[in-house]
C-alpha cells in the first residue's frame, strides 16, 4: 500500500511539473508555435531554433518534438537529441519514453555510436508502462493508447477506441484493415473499420477524416466523401487540400463537386509556402499552370484574394506527422 501511495505521489508530481514547465512567455510561445508549424510541414531543421527556445524554457512538448527534430535531421538518435527526448521524459512526456526505448533499434546502433542515458532503454519503458497503466486505471484516454504503444497489446488500444480516442480509433481502424483481431464473420472486420475510421473522422482526427472518405468513395457515397474532404480541408491537412482543391477545378472530377476554378486554384496555391515538403512542389508545377490555363486574370486575382482570407482564418497547413513516425 505504502509503496502505491509513493508512486501515486510521483504520478502527481510529474504532472505538477509539466504545469509549472508548460508556463512560457508570450514569445517563448510564439517561438514554439512558430517551430510546431514548421515541423508538421516537414522543414525539421527550419524548426530547430524556435523549439529550441521554448525547449530551454522547459516546454516538455517542445522538448520531444526538438528531439524529433534534431534526430531527423541526422537520421540517428543523436546526443543533442537524446538530451531533449531525456528532459521532456523526466517531465512525464510518454512519446519521449517510448523513442528512448526504441534506441536499441535506431541506427545509431549500428554506427555504435549511441549516446550515453540516465536509464535503459528497458528502463524508459518500463517508467512508460507504470505511468501509463496508472493512467489507464483512471480512464485516461491517452494513457490507454500510450499502454497500447508501449506493449502492442490489442485490448488496450480498443479500449482507448471505446473510450472516445480519436487517433485510437483511426489505428485500431489501420490494425483491423490489416488483419489484426479476430472476427468471426468475414464481413465484420470490414464493418469495424469503417466503424472507427467514422468515429475517428468525428472525433476530428484529419487523417481519420481522409481514411473515411476513402471508404465512402468505394461504397459510392459522393455526398459523404464531398463533405469529410471539405471537413478536413478545414484544418489544414495537406492532404486534404490538395484533394479538395484539384477535385473543385475538376483536375480530375472525382466526387462531383461544382466547378469552382477559382477556390480550387487558391486552395492548391495555398501550398506553395509548404516549399516542396512532402514533394507536393512537383505536383503543383504540373496541375496549377493546367488550371490557370482555363482562368482569366481577374479569375486569378479572385483565387489569390481567396487564398490569402482562408489563410488568415483557418490553422497552418499540416501534414500531421505521426509522434512516433520514423
Amino acid at each position: 500500500m505504502f509503496v502505491k501511495k509513493i508512486f501515486s505521489v510521483m504520478v502527481l508530481l510529474l504532472f505538477v511539473n509539466n504545469v509549472v514547465y508548460a508556463q512560457l512567455t508570450p514569445e517563448q510561445q510564439a517561438a514554439k508555435d512558430k517551430g510546431l508549424m514548421l515541423y508538421n510541414q516537414h522543414k525539421a531543421i527550419s524548426a530547430v531554433p524556435f523549439l529550441t527556445e521554448a525547449a530551454e524554457a522547459g516546454d516538455q512538448e517542445a522538448q520531444f518534438i526538438l528531439g524529433e527534430a534534431l534526430r531527423k535531421n541526422n537520421r540517428y538518435m543523436t546526443s543533442e537529441a537524446n538530451r531533449w527526448y531525456v528532459a521532456a521524459a523526466n517531465q512525464g512526456d510518454f512519446y519521449a519514453m517510448l523513442r528512448l526505448s526504441r534506441e536499441s533499434s535506431d541506427l545509431c546502433e549500428v554506427m555504435n555510436n549511441c549516446p550515453p542515458s540516465t536509464k535503459t532503454p528497458e528502463e524508459w519503458l518500463e517508467q512508460a508502462r507504470e505511468i501509463g497503466t496508472a493512467q489507464a486505471k483512471e480512464g485516461r484516454l491517452v494513457g490507454m493508447y500510450i499502454m497500447y504503444l508501449a506493449t502492442g497489446d490489442l485490448e488496450w488500444l480498443e479500449r482507448s477506441a471505446e473510450a472516445g480516442y480519436p487517433q485510437a480509433q483511426r489505428l485500431l481502424a489501420s490494425r483491423y484493415k490489416e488483419g489484426k483481431g479476430f472476427f468471426i464473420l468475414p464481413w465484420a472486420r470490414q464493418e469495424a473499420v469503417e466503424k472507427w475510421l467514422k468515429a475517428s473522422a468525428e472525433g476530428g482526427n484529419p487523417r481519420g477524416m481522409m481514411e473515411y472518405v476513402t471508404v465512402l468513395y468505394e461504397s459510392g457515397d459522393m455526398e459523404g466523401a464531398r463533405h469529410w474532404i471539405a471537413q478536413a480541408s478545414e484544418t489544414g491537412f495537406e492532404g486534404a487540400i490538395v484533394s479538395y482543391g484539384a477535385y473543385l477545378a475538376h483536375e480530375p472530377d472525382k466526387v462531383g463537386y461544382p466547378l469552382d476554378r477559382v477556390k480550387g486554384y487558391g486552395l492548391l496555391s495555398l501550398l506553395r509556402e509548404l516549399d516542396g515538403g512532402g514533394n507536393v512542389q512537383v505536383y503543383l508545377d504540373d496541375v496549377l499552370p493546367v488550371i490557370a490555363a482555363k482562368m482569366t486574370p481577374e479569375q486569378i486575382e479572385e483565387a489569390e484574394a481567396f487564398a490569402a482570407e482562408w489563410k488568415a482564418t483557418h490553422p497552418p497547413l499540416s501534414f500531421f506527422p505521426e509522434k512516433l513516425g520514423f
